[in-house]
């Protein structure tokens, strides 16, 4: 009975919202393990029960804190964090739409085979490094492209790299005062509450051990834990359908006297030249004694994402068909990133069946051109422009944005909204990369903060035409928006419910019973634990005057133990809610909830021993234990 006494008394001393919104939170954690619901529809659905109960049963604080309304459960979704994350995705579409980072991604994936996978390992070595002084969010938006073009070219399943892009990012930001928003949030918490600073490099020599133990780990144990998925997409891309597409070889040509070497042409990777006709003579493979010559005209075949790169590398390629389409470079208001592939099938009642490519007229009529034709039935060996259309023929036209969108209304094809991509314009690619650099520096000095920052340089991407409206909605994830909105929103109940109060509250005695070294240790995966289920931000927004309240009760420095909240906040491994970078890489990588908690679990688990044997006898060394 005094069990239930004492049971009874606890519940009586808390609001009953407290225990519901554990019930809540409980219950929203156990739906995303499971994965039978979307991330999105738990998410909505938290919400909404949060909604209600608090319109249904308003809560005041008897300390007389803000109340819980609408308005603070619902803050979250206008966060200044979460607008800088979703302007920073937008920022680096616009970085890929401007073929900003076609030369340094084609510099590391067309290195030798031999040397892709050290310099995947030093991309990574990179990313944590970049992270100690730039925001790890934006660190993981540079890297991203890059680290996935490298592992497909070296045959590397996505899941095997993205999951330590991120984990990598998260050690880096936790060695340096900017290296995450988590450190100055906290820094100025513990500020507020004593009046003392924590310096620029106070988390260095600490941050440093957990960042080399995670890298260890991460190249033993993780490494193993990696699930391998993402690599039947790689090759599905590969066997894609092929189109039939043509060039001339032109004065000046970058082929212009070259040949195969052993039956392959060197500067058409992924191509298969089917035939050269050359005036009156078709020349067919194998192409022994072979040199491309002025007025050739090559027949190749391959995948429509081989071609699509071959356009962003070489869009000299094209030639006079380039030339033809008609992209208002006179005109200052002509947007930058005007050319776009489509995909169209040729309808069954089309005028084309029947016609040659070029008795059709396609150009005058539309000012896009057809680049290549797809035909499953039989290969062809003829120039483009001798080809018969027959219904279900796959064209690829080439053609100014505005040009492509009123295909939709030719009923002569059928255009694949989903097919259709931009290609970068080379004028813009300094630009827009000039914007994102400046809004990184500008958010690492301090001088704004991220979210302004990154609100301003995606007007500026908008405004010069390095992105347009139709790229920039594209790059707005509904998930991650979702995700972390409703994080937030179980951060603001559990803040104004008391219920974070309750579970620091339950540590304080820990020191007095078995020691500082036990109450460090307790402090760090408190705030992991917690941080892996709310935002990093709100957990040492919580934690913190909890953690100084405890030091004052148990005789220890309270920098010790804020410094502790920081660390600790700054482990999201386990799950892929626990911070924004997780999530980025979370479809990248082809990654379940599952994953997070098979591979950052043991990661978080080790990390939070090394630091209880270590962090002790250090604190103690720089008398601050």
């Amino acid at each position: 009975m005094e069990i239930v006494d004492k049971l009874a008394a606890l519940f009586a001393a808390y609001p009953w919202q407290m225990w519901a919104s554990f019930v809540i939170l409980a219950a929203a954690i156990g739906a995303f393990a499971s994965e039978r619901f979307s991330l999105e529809l738990v998410s909505i659905a938290t919400v909404a029960v949060f909604l209600v109960l608090f319109e249904a049963a308003p809560l005041i604080p008897a300390d007389g804190g803000e109340a819980i309304t609408t308005s603070t459960i619902l803050e979250g979704f206008a966060d200044p964090a979460l607008l800088a994350i979703m302007c920073l995705l937008m920022l680096s579409q616009g970085l890929f739409q401007s073929g900003a980072m076609e030369w340094p991604t084609r510099f590391l994936v067309n290195a030798p085979a031999r040397v892709k996978k050290p310099a995947l390992v030093l991309v990574l070595l990179l990313a944590l490094f970049a992270s100690s002084f730039i925001n790890d969010t934006p660190v993981v938006v540079m890297f991203l492209p890059i680290v996935a073009a490298i592992a497909a070219a070296s045959r590397i399943a996505p899941s095997r790299v993205m999951m330590p892009l991120s984990y990598f990012a998260l050690l880096g930001g936790m060695t340096t005062l900017i290296g995450s928003s988590t450190n100055i949030l906290a820094a100025g918490v513990y500020h507020k509450a004593t009046g003392a600073e924590i310096a620029f490099f106070d988390l260095t020599p600490m941050g440093a051990m957990i960042a080399g133990v995670g890298v260890i780990y991460m190249a033993t144990i993780g490494r193993l834990l990696l699930p391998w998925r993402g690599l039947v997409e790689v090759e599905e891309a590969r066997e894609n359908k092929q189109f039939l597409a043509q060039f001339e070889i032109a004065r000046g040509h970058f082929l212009l006297g070259k040949g195969p070497v052993g039956g392959l042409f060197p500067d058409l990777p992924e191509i298969t030249v089917r035939m050269v006709q050359r005036r009156e003579e078709a020349i067919l493979p194998p192409y022994d004694d072979f040199r491309f010559a002025i007025g050739d005209i090559v027949i190749i075949a391959a995948t429509r994402d081989v071609l699509t790169k071959l356009l962003k590398e070489r869009p000299e390629i094209l030639g006079g068909a380039l030339s033809e389409v008609d992209l208002d470079e006179d005109d200052p208001r002509a947007p930058r990133a005007q050319l776009t592939l489509v995909e169209a099938v040729v309808a069954p009642a089309s005028r084309m069946i029947g016609r040659t490519v070029g008795q059709i007229g396609f150009h005058y009529q539309t000012n896009c051109v057809i680049l290549g034709v797809e035909r499953r039935s039989r290969m062809i060996r003829t120039p483009i422009s001798g080809i018969r259309l027959e219904a279900g023929d796959v064209l690829l036209i080439l053609g100014p944005l505005e040009n492509i969108r009123t295909l939709r209304m030719d009923r002569d094809v059928l255009m694949m909204e989903a097919s259709m991509t931009g290609l970068p314009a080379p004028r813009s690619a300094a630009l827009s990369a000039s914007i994102f650099v400046g809004v990184v520096v500008i958010a690492a000095l301090g001088i704004l903060p991220i979210g302004i920052a990154a609100i301003c340089g995606l007007f500026a991407m908008l405004a010069f035409g390095c992105l347009n409206i139709r790229q920039a909605a594209r790059a707005f994830d509904r998930r991650i928006y979702l995700l972390i909105g409703g994080s937030l929103a179980m951060g603001h109940v559990l803040e104004g419910t008391g219920g974070a109060a309750f579970i620091g509250g339950a540590i304080a005695p820990i020191a007095e019973n078995f020691g500082p070294a036990a109450l460090l240790s307790a402090v760090f995966i408190m705030s992991a634990a917690v941080t892996n289920l709310l935002s990093n931000n709100a957990t040492v927004a919580l934690l913190v005057p909890i953690a100084i309240s405890a030091a004052k009760v148990a005789g220890v420095d309270p920098w010790t133990l804020a410094l502790t909240v920081i660390y600790g906040a700054n482990c999201p491994f386990a799950t892929p809610i626990g911070y924004q970078t997780n999530l980025l890489v979370m479809s990248p990588g082809h990654y379940a909830f599952r994953d997070y908690l098979k591979v950052g679990g043991p990661m978080l688990i080790l990390i939070w021993f090394a630091y209880s044997l270590v962090a002790p006898a250090y604190f103690a060394a720089i008398g601050r234990l």
